[in-house]
C-alpha cells in the first residue's frame, strides 16, 4: 500500500498556507508582535512534530488554530504566575501615540477590544475576523455552539457599549476584519 507522503499528499505542505491567518490570530490574542511570532513558531513546531495526529481530510486551519489557542492559554497561565511590570517602565516604553485619524479609530477599537474577556476576544476573532462558522469555533474551543453564539453576542454588545455606538452607527476609517468583529458578518 502506497503511503500518503509518497503520493505527494503530505499534510505538512498545507501548513504554510495558513501562516498569515495564524499570525493575525496570534497577534490579536497576544497583543504583542514578538509574542505572537513566538506563538506561531511554537504552533508550527507542535503541528510538525504531531502531524501523525492530524486526520487527513479534516480542517487543517482549524487544527492549527486550536494548537495556537491552547499554546496561548498555556503561556497565559504561565505568565500569570510571573512577576508583573509593577512600575510600568517597560509598558511605558512600548506605547506610541497614533499618527493619524485611522490609527485613532483603530486605537479606540483596540482599547475597547482589550476590555473583553479572553473568551469573548477569541470568539470574535474566530467567527468575525477569521470567518469560521459558529460550529467550527465551538469545536475549536471545545464548547457548545450556543456558548459561542452567546459569547459573541455579549462581546459585540460590550464593544458597542464601550465605544458608545448606537445601532446603525458607522465605524469610519477601519478595516474589514474590524467591521466583521463588530457587526458579526465575515470579513470580505
Amino acid at each position: 500500500m502506497e503511503s500518503e507522503t509518497s503520493k505527494g499528499n503530505d499534510p505538512r505542505d498545507e501548513i504554510v498556507e495558513h501562516l498569515g491567518a495564524l499570525r493575525a490570530f496570534a497577534r490579536s490574542l497576544a497583543r504583542n508582535p514578538a509574542t505572537a511570532d513566538d506563538l506561531v513558531q511554537d504552533t508550527i513546531v507542535k503541528a510538525w512534530s504531531n502531524i501523525d495526529k492530524f486526520k487527513p481530510g479534516t480542517n487543517m486551519r482549524a487544527w492549527l488554530f486550536t494548537i495556537l489557542r491552547n499554546t496561548y492559554y498555556s503561556l497565559h497561565r504561565k505568565r500569570s504566575r510571573e512577576v508583573a511590570d509593577v512600575d510600568g517602565e517597560i509598558a511605558g516604553q512600548m506605547s506610541e501615540k497614533p499618527a493619524h485619524d485611522g490609527r485613532l479609530a483603530l486605537g479606540e477599537f483596540a482599547e475597547a477590544f482589550a476590555t473583553l474577556t479572553d473568551e469573548q476576544r477569541e470568539v470574535l476573532l474566530l467567527v468575525g475576523a477569521s470567518g469560521f462558522s459558529y460550529e467550527e469555533a465551538a469545536e475549536m474551543c471545545g464548547c457548545a455552539v450556543g456558548t459561542i453564539k452567546s459569547r459573541a453576542n455579549r462581546a459585540r454588545k460590550r464593544l458597542a457599549e464601550v465605544m458608545q455606538l448606537e445601532e446603525g452607527d458607522a465605524l469610519e476609517m477601519t478595516d474589514a476584519a474590524t467591521m466583521a468583529v463588530v457587526n458579526g458578518r465575515p470579513a470580505a
